[in-house]
């Protein structure tokens, strides 16, 4: 990946990896995490970017919280048990679909499945944005050594605002003035 390039918006996906009940429930900083995917999915809806959702092992671990859910415009998630959202029926050949190269990665947890959804993505030669504060683990360190994994992987590391904002390119447009109150 050119990590000097940025998004091309036209490729750009959202992927939401398993925002799931009972593995938030183990998560600090749980609310901010919870916020930051929301802002991430009404960015997606405003900017018109298609959204992925992800449910590992629905039946063990519950379902996507419901203000996750809820902020996603026709939630049906992927259902898996692999770790990886390539793992789920159907998902490669969605992305190919949709014609989505471009990989806007959040969710949990951070050092299992978002770290290899991202290194089969990558495979797949897709670009990944990985948004490192729209991502966790149960531990800190865990949730570091994954986003450097990530990084030495060749995927970028964002912030929820960088991505937003990078994707929005300017301001003044109509979609700026429908985001800004979420970005206050």
């Amino acid at each position: 990946m050119n990590l000097t390039t940025r998004i091309v918006r036209a490729k750009a996906g959202l992927v939401v990896v398993d925002m799931q009940e009972r593995l938030l429930a183990a998560i600090p900083e749980r609310e901010q995490l919870v916020q930051n995917v929301i802002l991430l999915a009404r960015a997606a809806a405003v900017l018109g970017l298609p959204i992925f959702a992800t449910e590992q092992y629905r039946k063990g671990l519950g379902p996507t919280v419901p203000e996750v859910a809820s902020a996603i415009a026709g939630f049906t998630p992927i259902e898996k048990l692999g770790f990886s959202v390539c793992s789920g029926p159907g998902f490669t050949g969605t992305l190919e679909y949709h014609r989505i190269s471009e990989i806007i990665l959040c969710g949990i947890e951070a050092h299992v499945c978002v770290l290899q959804s991202c290194l089969d993505l990558l495979e797949q030669k897709c670009r990944v944005f990985v948004v490192a504060d729209a991502i966790a683990s149960r531990s800190d360190e865990n949730h570091q050594l994954a986003v450097e994994r990530m990084r030495d992987a060749r995927a970028a590391i964002v912030s929820t605002e960088m991505i937003v904002f990078e994707l929005l390119q300017r301001a003044g447009t109509d979609e700026f003035k429908r985001m800004l109150p979420l970005l206050k």
